[in-house]
C-alpha cells in the first residue's frame, strides 16, 4: 500500500476516534445536565417512570395557545438559528421539509405520551440515524432553548409555567433516548460514503444507480436507507436497496424523479459514474428474519419493486442453501399506472421462468392515489393464502394505506401485514422510499 494512502487511512480512523469521543463527552454533558435539579422536576431518562399521560393532557388542552404548529416550528427555528448561527449549516437551505417533519415528530410525541415505551423505541432509532446529520446532542440542548423561547411568544404568558414545562418533557423524554440510540450506535459510521458505479436511466425519468462504499455497508434485504446527493447538502431521502450486495459490496437503488430542485431529480438526472454520494444507516420492517418464508405475498407499487427485488433474492437464496427451508409459495403483485410504469421486466420474467415457488401478478390501471390503488388492493385481496401467511407492501404511503385496509377488512392480522411508513422514516408516517417527494 502506498505510504499516502496508509497516512490517509490513518487519519480517517483517528478523526473516527475524536469525534467518537468527542460525541460520548457531549451525551455526558446533556444527561447530567437533563438530570441535575436544575434541569427541571420533569427530567428523566427514557425509560425510567415518566407520566406522559398527565403532559399529554395538559398540551392538549392549550394547544390553541401555541398552535399551528407550523407557526410555532418556524418561530423556534428563528430564535435558533439567531442565537446560534453556526448550527445553521447543519440544515438544508430549504426548510419546508424540515419543518414538515418537525411538525409530524412533535404530533407523534403529542399522541403517543400516553405510551412512552413506543417513543423510547422509536426515537432511540432516530437518533442512530440523526448521526448522519452531523447533530450532538450537546445541540439538543440549544433546541430546547429555542422551543421555550417560541413557546413564550406563542402563548404570550397564558397557559402559566405548566404548559411550558409540559412541552419540555416531553420532548427531553424523546431527545433523550435520541441521545441514546447516537451512543449505542459510535461502533458505526455516522454515514457512509460511496461511489457511483453505474447510472441507466429508464424511461426518462427513473435511475437505476449502482454505488460502492468505501467502508462495509451491512444491511438486510427488505431494508432501507437516507441518501444524500452532493448537489444537495443535509438533504436526505430514503431509498430501498435492491438486491443483496454484488461483487465488491456494490449497491442497487432505484430513484424515481418526482419534481425539480430535489433529491431525486439530482440523482435522476445530475448524477454520474464517479460521482459520491452519501449513505445513512439501513432500516426497515420488511425483513424476513429467521423464521421459515412459508406463504408469502410481496406488493409493491413503482419503485417499491426494490426492496421486492432485494427479498426475492434473498429467498432464492434460502431455497438454493437449503431446498427444505419452508418456502411453499410467494407471489409478487407489482403495481404501476400502467404498462409502461413497469420496468425491470426481463430480470423478473427470468426469475419467474427458472423458480416453480415464484408467480408474478402485474396490475396496471387507475391514477396513482387513495382510489386508484383500489385495483392493487383487491387483486391482493382476493390471493389469500390458504394457510394464511405474511403480506409485505413497499410504495407510496396511499398505496400501503389501501392495500392494508382491504386486507383488514377481509379479516387478515394486522400483524400479518408488513410495511415501512417512513419518518424520516416510518417513525412519524413520513413519504414511503421509493416514492419521496422532491
Amino acid at each position: 500500500m502506498p505510504r499516502s494512502t496508509q497516512l490517509a487511512g490513518s487519519t480517517s480512523t483517528e478523526n473516527g476516534a475524536y469525534h467518537a469521543l468527542l460525541a460520548r463527552h457531549d451525551a455526558m454533558r446533556l444527561r447530567r445536565r437533563m438530570l441535575s435539579p436544575e434541569g427541571g422536576a420533569g427530567a428523566r431518562a427514557a425509560g425510567e417512570a415518566y407520566d406522559g399521560a398527565a403532559d399529554q393532557r395538559v398540551i392538549k388542552a392549550h394547544l390553541e395557545l401555541v398552535g399551528p404548529f407550523e407557526e410555532l416550528i418556524t418561530q423556534l427555528y428563528e430564535v435558533l438559528f439567531t442565537r446560534h448561527p453556526a448550527l445553521r449549516g447543519l440544515f438544508p437551505g430549504e426548510m419546508a421539509f424540515q419543518e414538515a417533519h418537525l411538525a409530524r415528530a412533535f404530533w407523534y410525541l403529542l399522541d403517543h405520551l400516553d405510551r412512552p415505551e413506543e417513543i423510547t423505541e422509536t426515537f432511540t432509532r432516530l437518533g442512530r440515524d440523526h448521526r448522519k446529520l452531523g447533530v450532538r446532542p450537546a445541540q439538543y440542548a440549544a433546541f430546547e432553548e429555542a422551543l421555550r423561547a417560541a413557546l413564550r411568544m406563542r402563548a404570550g404568558g397564558r397557559g402559566g409555567a405548566g404548559l411550558e414545562e409540559a412541552w419540555v418533557r416531553m420532548v427531553r423524554f424523546g431527545v433523550t433516548a435520541m441521545v441514546r440510540g447516537a451512543e449505542a450506535a459510535l461502533h458505526e459510521p455516522p454515514f457512509w460514503t460511496a461511489a457511483v458505479t453505474a447510472h441507466q436511466v429508464v424511461g426518462g425519468d427513473l435511475a437505476v444507480l449502482r454505488v460502492v462504499p468505501h467502508e462495509t455497508f451491512r444491511y438486510e434485504a427488505g431494508q432501507y436507507t437516507g441518501l444524500e446527493s452532493p448537489l444537495l447538502p443535509h438533504t436526505w431521502r430514503p431509498y430501498y436497496l435492491a438486491g443483496e450486495p454484488g461483487a465488491g459490496g456494490e449497491l442497487e437503488l432505484h430513484v424515481r424523479c418526482t419534481g425539480p430542485g430535489g433529491v431525486s431529480e439530482a440523482l435522476v438526472h445530475r448524477a454520474a459514474v464517479g460521482d459520491e454520494v452519501r449513505l445513512g444507516p439501513p432500516k426497515g420492517n420488511l425483513t424476513l428474519g429467521e423464521e421459515p418464508v412459508g406463504d408469502l405475498r410481496l406488493v409493491a407499487w413503482d419503485t417499491g419493486w426494490a426492496a421486492m427485488k432485494a427479498l426475492l433474492q434473498e429467498v432464492d437464496r434460502r431455497v438454493r442453501m437449503s431446498p427444505g427451508h419452508g418456502v411453499r409459495r410467494v407471489r409478487l403483485f407489482l403495481g404501476a399506472t400502467d404498462v409502461a410504469g413497469l420496468y425491470d421486466t426481463e430480470y423478473l420474467a427470468g426469475l419467474e421462468r427458472r423458480r416453480p415457488w415464484l408467480s408474478v401478478v402485474p396490475v396496471t390501471g387507475g391514477a396513482p392515489g387513495g382510489e386508484g390503488y383500489g385495483r392493487l388492493a383487491a387483486a391482493v385481496t382476493r390471493a389469500a393464502a390458504p394457510s394464511g401467511g405474511r403480506v409485505l407492501v413497499s410504495g407510496p404511503p396511499a398505496m400501503v394505506r389501501a392495500v392494508g385496509a382491504s386486507l383488514a377488512r377481509a379479516g387478515v392480522a394486522g400483524e400479518d401485514v408488513r410495511h415501512d411508513l417512513l419518518p424520516t422514516g416510518a417513525e412519524f408516517g413520513h413519504t414511503a422510499p421509493g416514492a419521496v417527494p422532491a
